[in-house]
């Protein structure tokens, strides 16, 4: 009886995989600046990473006075509100420190992403009283942005481009784990467009990356999870990569090619190792675990670029 649910649930998911495919034709250059840029040789400050709107960054022991609190979901998020006037989104928990990071890598790449820091140790206040509370992710509330829902992995303008496929194959890269449409997000820009583009499609949540994949908790973070993962088991006779990825939607990843994978680990090659050690001096790892994380990083690039 065990054998046979086991096969009627193995089938029951596969076949509730959903299609993935592009909505509308194939997108113009000015279509495709929403969802990647060419940086072409532009080098980005990966520790300050992109720039808010008043260039302004959050103080280590500053307090902040707590306006919501929210702690449903995998980490405990809020919205509080600085000395300045300046309100911010804070996520605290074993993400804080991978979002920084990953989003700065895709942002190095080109993508579009939201300016976001570390902050190791700040004050919440509420009620007059302050607790010191640790690490936390703190991101802008004003971006001058305006939210325009979110937008799906399986059905985009951009689905099966070069640029979609990348950014999957970068995020294999970086084992981010969680490709869920609820990560993401669209923006229109408000006022002149910025990085040549009026809408961002953005991949806003980063956190489930730089350790294990895997549907049910995997460890976040975890430079021991990171080096022991596996990257690629092989190419297919058509041409498409197979990943060792165990994590949510699979089928993502069915169109990703040889030349995919090369183009990405060509890019990160370039980058020297002391501007991605600024973006994980920005998530606050310490120098070893950096220089560990940068070397399963170069492996990763030099076995993507072996495929042939």
């Amino acid at each position: 009886m065990r054998r046979v649910l086991i096969v009627v649930i193995a089938v029951s998911t596969f076949a509730c995989a959903p299609d993935v495919k592009r909505v509308g034709a194939p997108p113009s250059a000015t279509r495709m600046a929403e969802f990647w840029i060419d940086p072409a040789g532009e080098r980005r400050d990966l520790f300050d990473g992109p720039p808010s709107i008043d260039r302004l960054r959050p103080r280590t022991d500053e307090r902040f006075e707590v306006l919501e609190r929210d702690p449903r979901g995998y980490s405990i998020t809020y919205k509080v509100r600085d000395a300045r006037q300046r309100v911010w989104n804070v996520k605290i928990g074993p993400e804080a420190q991978t979002e920084v990071v990953t989003s700065r890598i895709l942002w190095a790449l080109g993508y579009h992403a939201l300016p976001s820091y570390f902050v190791e140790r700040w004050v919440a206040v509420e009620k007059s009283k302050g607790a010191v509370l640790g690490g936390a992710r703190f991101r802008p509330h004003d971006l001058g942005l305006t939210s325009q829902g979110t937008w799906s992995w399986q059905e985009s303008p951009f689905v099966d481009t070069p640029p979609y496929r990348r950014l999957l194959a970068l995020m294999m890269i970086l084992n981010s784990t969680d490709l869920k449409n609820e990560n993401n997000e669209l923006y229109q820009v408000n006022g002149p467009a910025r990085e040549r583009a009026s809408r961002w499609y953005v991949v806003k949540d980063l956190g489930a990356s730089l350790g294990e994949t895997g549907r049910m908790d995997p460890r976040r973070g975890d430079i021991d999870s990171f080096e022991r993962e596996p990257f690629i088991r092989g190419v297919g006779t058509d041409g498409v990569v197979r990943f060792a990825y165990r994590g949510r939607h699979q089928e993502l990843l069915d169109h990703i090619r040889v030349e995919d994978v090369r183009w990405v680990c060509e890019r990160l090659q370039k980058i020297p190792d002391a501007q991605l050690r600024e973006a994980f001096r920005a998530g606050h790892f310490d120098q070893d675990v950096t220089a560990r994380y940068l070397a399963r990083i170069h492996q990763k690039v030099d076995q993507g670029l072996a495929l042939r």
